[in-house]
């Protein structure tokens, strides 16, 4: 039986009111069991709800009224009642097999669901999608979903996902995107298994096949030391300049025939190859900025004010309005209630030190220079813990911060980026009251970068 543990009751809601209380177990609404947050949002909808509790094995029924569209007021402890459907894929490129030991058991969980991709932006194969999930996506209006496609040649497709259902997967994008549903496309592009022509290829059958995508975004395989496949390499800057250029070549190719840019290469690639960063208008909006989409030129943008002081950031998701969904993912809690903004702050104008991955440092530096204050400065922090080509922020651990801070001037403040946060937690555990320096928690875009540097009153 699917349940759902309430974690959280809104004081004066109406779940607070008709006497739903922290650890209930919800088994039904309406009398009809749920499997996810997305059918508990469409029953308590309207006005008289009938919720089935399970409280310390005892079975309850709680009635309650209240006005039409009104949230209940319960948060709950996963967005999917049911079991999360896993990933029976084995991708060579799979971050999650390159993970070390003992860290935390929820990393390990690797999700191929549909619900997921709806409710977070996580990406789906399709390998384990069905006609009773279509038919679900459709009759609900479950839009966007987010769909890795990495080759549209059936055989390179099936080797790349080591899934006998990998070839023919891809007749479920064909229908939802038939049916109206938008869908946002990935590519990871391994070197020597499906870049070159095999790349060009995919570009091609997007164009013949699959026209109605929203965009694709191109991105390189992340490796870490822990890598075990003899085929996962890192790119040569020469590959990742040729991933540009396809993909230049091919934007123009889907203007010319859809009206729009389509596929989009993720900003390592430029800065693998040492190049520039597209212009900000050639993003489109930056429709695919949490895949690492036009995240440089956007946080230039909001670093230099051209947005005002709203950050182009995190796109809103479907959990943001509907109650009780908890936040995940990307859209998580970056900090805990006990991390403040400021925790042990030293004086005002003491120098500032940004503490940033290998390639934060690229995007920053040019910002940074900008300033010309001789009191700011760049930390970059090595990503020891992980090792392989990771060089993003939202990688850095409190180990690797640790050895960095231990070796820095005491007295300054320390700008830590949340993107490496998750409930106050770093990947490994840690926390930021385990730094041997105060650090100062921002948020992850340039309007918040440039507010903690504003001068400060002494």
């Amino acid at each position: 039986m699917s349940t759902a543990r309430v974690v959280a009751v809104a004081p004066g809601s109406p779940a607070d009111e008709g006497g739903v209380v922290v650890g209930d177990l919800l088994t039904a609404v309406n009398g009809q069991p749920i499997r996810d947050v997305i059918e508990y949002r469409v029953l308590t909808d309207d006005a008289e709800v009938s919720l089935s509790i399970d409280r310390g094995g005892l079975e309850l029924d709680i009635d309650i009224e209240k006005a039409d569209g009104e949230h209940l007021g319960i948060e709950v402890d996963s967005a999917v009642f049911d079991r999360v459907r896993t990933c029976d894929n084995h991708c060579e490129f799979c971050f999650i097999y390159q993970l070390p030991k003992g860290m935390r058991k929820s990393l390990y969980l690797k999700d191929d669901d549909y619900r997921l991709s709806f409710l977070y932006g996580n990406f789906t194969t399709l390998t384990r999608f069905t006609e009773a999930d279509l038919e679900r996506v459709i009759t609900e209006n479950l839009s966007p979903l987010y769909v890795s496609i990495h080759a549209t040649d059936p055989q390179t497709r099936n080797e790349m996902l080591k899934n006998k259902r990998g070839a023919m997967s891809l007749r479920w994008l064909r229908a939802l995107l038939d049916h109206g549903i938008e869908v946002h496309g990935q590519i990871v592009v391994c070197p020597g298994l499906n870049d070159g022509d095999i790349l060009e290829d995919t570009f091609c059958g997007v164009l013949d096949e699959y026209p109605e995508l929203a965009d694709v975004a191109v991105v390189p395989l992340g490796l870490s030391k822990y890598n075990r496949e003899p085929r996962m390499r890192l790119h040569t800057a020469e590959e990742a300049g040729a991933v540009c250029d396809l993909v230049d070549e091919w934007q123009e190719i889907y203007r010319q025939h859809l009206g729009h840019r389509m596929v989009y290469a993720a900003d390592e690639y430029y800065l693998i190859a040492g190049r520039p960063f597209p212009e900000a208008g050639t993003y489109d909006g930056f429709s695919m900025h949490e895949d690492g989409i036009g995240m440089a030129r956007a946080f230039e943008l909001e670093f230099a004010g051209a947005t005002g002081e709203e950050a182009i950031g995190v796109q809103p998701g479907f959990f943001n309005w509907v109650d009780g969904a908890p936040a995940e993912g990307y859209r998580a809690p970056r900090t805990a209630g006990s991390v403040t903004l400021r925790p042990r702050a030293p004086r005002p104008d003491a120098p500032v030190g940004i503490l940033t991955g290998h390639y934060g440092m690229t995007v920053l530096a040019p910002l940074i220079a900008g300033l010309e204050r001789a009191d700011v400065r760049l930390v970059e922090v090595e990503a020891q813990f992980f090792g392989g080509n990771v060089g993003v922020a939202g990688l850095m651990v409190g180990e690797d911060l640790q050895r960095t801070l231990s070796e820095q001037p005491a007295g300054h403040r320390y700008l830590l980026p949340d993107v490496c946060l998750s409930g106050g937690r770093f990947l490994d555990g840690l926390t930021p009251d385990d730094l041997p320096r105060p650090v100062e928690v921002v948020p992850t875009d340039g309007v918040a970068l440039r507010r903690a540097l504003e001068p400060r009153d002494a």
